[in-house]
């Protein structure tokens, strides 16, 4: 592509690059117009003598189709482009649920000349039509071959970027503890809990409080999974310390298997995931007693939408773990700091 300035009268036909004014300040012509001999006299007649314009050369695609081919590439579930204008295409949510979206490949693309695609951070939450990414041509055309790269370049790394919907499962909560602070931790947890599990369009089936042992805690699961619960939350007095503790252990009794078990996240390192068959399984550290923003606000959006975590998914959590301490955790994380 060609760009710079040439006289006014050569002109027609070529792409204007930046705004123009009138000798009254006000707006002439936008940059991106192509320029006409009408515009052209125009412009003599306001005095312009000369004009910074861009000339698409052999081999060179345009802006708006540019970007309208990019975007088919990028193109993943849940995700609804729009139309091209000014080279420019926003994705929008199609429902309310979970954005994820791949670094690695995103930041090749980014890479190439002229292509950039802005998105949400990987799991944010989502509202129905929200804008999750945009992608923006930046100059007025593209030479072919790099459209061709970047077209290669998600095929092979498919689909880039989804948002995949909220899903309405049947949520019930067990807390354990000793008889006398049953009150405390329907009180502590249920409210908080249940505000995150409806937000996401879940529904509540109840708490159910049992004492801290492997018997009682494999019972109360068992009869929440017959009560028709596809996601159990397992929270309580004390938290999960060790993958052979009370609550894993009876996890493995009823037949399920613990998938990961502590988080890059703080607040919110003593977390277990498990599942029972498909059905999840949260053990919820102390700090989902919080409202305050927490890691089980990354993990129970993408287990209600259905997204199963792995080991490998919760490591990735650290880049962006470390979040504001809350003051509900019994031991805050500047004890012991000098």
């Amino acid at each position: 592509m060609k760009f710079g300035p040439v006289p006014v009268e050569e002109a027609v036909g070529r792409i204007l690059a930046h705004n123009l004014a009138d000798a009254q300040g006000n707006r002439l012509f936008r940059k991106g117009r192509r320029l006409t001999p009408e515009d052209v006299a125009r412009l003599k007649a306001e005095g312009y003598q000369e004009v910074v314009v861009a000339e698409l050369e052999p081999g060179d695609v345009g802006e708006d189709e540019a970007a309208r081919r990019i975007a088919r590439a990028c193109e993943g579930p849940g995700l609804r482009p729009m139309p091209a204008a000014g080279g420019r295409v926003n994705f929008l949510a199609e429902a309310a649920g979970v954005f994820l979206v791949k670094p690695d490949p995103l930041e090749q693309l980014n890479r190439l000349p002229g292509i950039t695609l802005a998105t949400l951070a990987r799991g944010s939450v989502v509202r129905p039509r929200q804008i999750a990414a945009s992608l923006k041509i930046i100059p007025f055309a593209l030479p072919e071959g790099i459209i061709a790269h970047a077209e290669a370049l998600l095929r092979e790394n498919g689909p880039l970027m989804g948002v995949y919907p909220f899903q309405p499962r049947r949520v019930a909560l067990i807390l354990s503890g000793h008889p006398a602070v049953w009150p405390r931790l329907i009180a502590d947890f249920e409210g908080p809990l249940r505000e995150r599990v409806l937000a996401c369009g879940g529904v509540w089936l109840g708490t159910q409080t049992v004492r801290h042992e492997e018997s009682e805690l494999a019972r109360a699961m068992e009869a929440a999974l017959g009560q028709g619960a596809d996601f159990l939350i397992l929270a309580g007095e004390t938290a999960i310390m060790d993958e052979e503790d009370i609550a894993p252990r009876a996890i493995r009794r009823i037949g399920g298997r613990v998938e990961a078990f502590g988080a890059p996240v703080d607040p919110g390192n003593l977390l277990l995931i498990a599942y029972y068959g498909e059905i999840p399984i949260l053990g919820a550290p102390g700090c989902a007693r919080s409202r305050h923003r927490n890691v089980v606000d990354w993990v129970i959006p993408r287990l209600m939408a259905g997204l199963r975590l792995t080991r490998e998914e919760i490591a990735s959590m650290g880049h962006g773990g470390l979040m504001e301490d809350v003051e509900e955790r019994p031991a805050p994380r500047w004890i012991g700091s000098s």
